[in-house]
């Protein structure tokens, strides 16, 4: 079985995407203003792309996990597609679509669960989100291009992170917009040594793209992702802003 296949990991990325901060410190030492600033999968969408123009045509999440970022993108393009590896996942992003509240479990202790439901955001645009299982390293010419490209936590967990960068320039219209974020936590059991960059993440993804897109900006988002009330992973994605060049 894929390690993204899991249940427990299911329940976790749902209270990532879709917990109130009430949800997520629940049972735990951390307060909600311990949460401010952590709005991950609304941040690199808000802060991430420059907004001004909006509505913009045709948008691309790759890596959307159970959905969130693109549901959040719908607020802003016409059409979204997500795209992620897992089937799970894929599935429980299409059931919270169709307005259904999916249950998952809150972990108090490593073992023990509370329920919960994920819900869809008020204000998003269902109607306008598809959601498709693919391989962000095989991205078919199929899916055409797109105004905005997003990639939330997605590069250091490719076999092969090249070869994603290098359909980029490919998949992005003219003056099109690519957001790029990433902890750089690079590990060899998702990304072969030899695959890796041999300096640091932000130079190897200049390498590969600046010759076709212009960096706009780089910033630093944290997240939070509750494992169970004593163990949470605290961290920062580096956020690149990307503009392909006319």
């Amino acid at each position: 079985m894929s390690s993204y296949e899991s249940e427990r990991l299911l329940h976790l990325y749902l209270l990532f995407h879709y917990g109130t901060p009430e949800e997520v410190v629940a049972g735990s030492s951390f307060t909600v203003p311990d949460l401010k600033g952590f709005d991950f999968l609304v941040a690199t969408v808000t802060r991430g792309f420059d907004l001004e123009g909006a509505p913009f045509g045709r948008a691309l999440d790759v890596g959307c996990a159970v959905g969130r970022s693109s549901f959040e993108l719908s607020r802003h393009a016409s059409e979204v597609l997500g795209i992620d590896f897992s089937q799970s996942f894929v599935q429980t992003a299409q059931r919270i679509q169709a307005g259904e509240a999916v249950d998952y479990l809150r972990y108090g202790e490593a073992h023990q669960g509370s329920p919960l439901a994920a819900r869809l955001p008020e204000g998003v645009h269902p109607e306008r989100v598809t959601f498709q299982v693919g391989d962000a390293m095989a991205l078919p010419e199929s899916l055409g291009t797109f105004d905005l490209v997003h990639a939330a936590n997605l590069l250091c967990r490719l076999p092969e992170p090249a070869r994603f960068l290098h359909r980029l320039p490919s998949l992005v219209n003219p003056g099109g917009q690519v957001v790029l974020a990433t902890p750089c936590t690079w590990l060899e059991e998702y990304t072969p040594l030899e695959n890796q960059p041999s300096g640091d993440t932000l130079s190897f993804v200049k390498e590969h793209l600046e010759a076709d897109f212009a960096l706009i900006r780089v910033t630093e988002l944290p997240f939070l992702i509750r494992e169970h009330s004593r163990k949470f992973q605290v961290s920062h994605s580096q956020t690149s802003l990307w503009r392909r060049r006319v």
